[in-house]
């Protein structure tokens, strides 16, 4: 980076030696971003990157290809308005404003706003729009409707306890990856993708999960001297955070099902030697949760696994192989 004078702080430009670490993806993530805020009100930095970026043979070809291809859209689109216009008896660049209505403004300048949210959402939480989003209303609806209409309000806040850390599993393997995420490729070749971009849809799946299956939780009956309905929190971040660490390793989906599957085994395994086979390990697993020193122990094992993220955040910069 090259100092050219300031405005509170020292600004600065993209240099070759900069640029060139940009394109081969040897920069730091904190810098990668800066590079990319800087280039873009920057235009002659903007071009240095671009050079850097074309001069790699790797890329070049890719670049090209794309290219093109948005070039060969763009004009069939182009013909095709032209043409549907000029049958209907409209002037070229009036046709895309012919179906506004009446003091309305022209549709691309109408529906910015609306299309700006629709696209941060579809980036966002791809999870918001899959059958995750329906799993996750249904065990929150099932529990209250086994609690009161089936009559078993005793079981059915440990169940939904045991199920709960469970469902943001399914939606992080849902949002991200190579076998679920049709941009996945795209998204992990920018620098803006990988760790940070995981974090980010994470934390989408959390922030639709937690309300709602704390909310279902409350609305059940208590159960005597059981675990409360927030007990399930720090369990389900544990759990996230130990899939999105062995997600560094084996990719998201495998570390997600591996815990998932470890986490079915230890509610079994909490059954003992009980003859039912459906309430044992359900109300068995409680312990899981309640005291002091199930929850720090769960606090204790988000901790490490957020550090060893973390620790292998670099991992994600990658295309996923597993």
């Amino acid at each position: 980076m090259t100092a050219t004078g300031g405005d509170g702080m020292a600004p600065w430009h993209v240099d070759g030696g900069l640029a060139g670490r940009y394109a081969a993806n040897a920069l730091p993530e904190t810098d990668a971003w800066s590079v990319e805020k800087h280039v873009e009100a920057c235009g002659r930095c903007a071009a240095e990157v671009s050079a850097a970026v074309r001069a790699r043979r790797e890329t070049a070809a890719v670049l090209d290809a794309v290219r093109e291809g948005v070039l060969s859209a763009v004009t069939s689109e182009a013909g095709a308005t032209s043409e549907t216009g000029a049958r209907e008896g409209v002037p070229a660049g009036v046709a895309s404003e012919a179906g506004a209505p009446d003091g309305a403004a022209p549709g691309p300048h109408r529906s910015a706003p609306r299309a700006r949210g629709g696209r941060l959402l579809w980036a966002a939480g791809p999870a918001l729009r899959g059958p995750w989003l329906l799993a996750l209303v249904l065990v929150a609806v099932g529990a209250i409707a086994l609690a009161y209409g089936a009559g078993l309000g005793g079981v059915a806040r440990p169940l939904l306890l045991v199920v709960a850390p469970v469902l943001p599993l399914a939606g992080v393997v849902v949002s991200y990856g190579r076998h679920t995420d049709p941009m996945h490729e795209i998204a992990a070749a920018t620098p803006s993708g990988g760790l940070r971009l995981l974090l980010t849809r994470t934390a989408v799946v959390l922030g639709v999960s937690i309300p709602a299956l704390t909310l279902a939780g409350a609305a059940l009956p208590p159960s005597a001297a059981g675990p409360g309905p927030a007990a399930w929190l720090l369990p389900g971040l544990a759990m996230t955070l130990a899939a999105l660490a062995l997600g560094s390793y084996v990719g998201c989906r495998t570390g997600a099902s591996s815990v998932a599957a470890a986490w079915a085994i230890a509610v079994l395994l909490s059954a003992g030697a009980s003859p039912s086979a459906v309430e044992a390990p359900v109300t068995g697993a409680a312990r899981y949760f309640a005291g002091p020193s199930a929850q720090g122990a769960w606090a204790a094992t988000a901790l490490l696994c957020a550090a060893l993220l973390a620790a292998r955040r670099r991992s994600f910069d990658h295309l996923e192989t597993s």
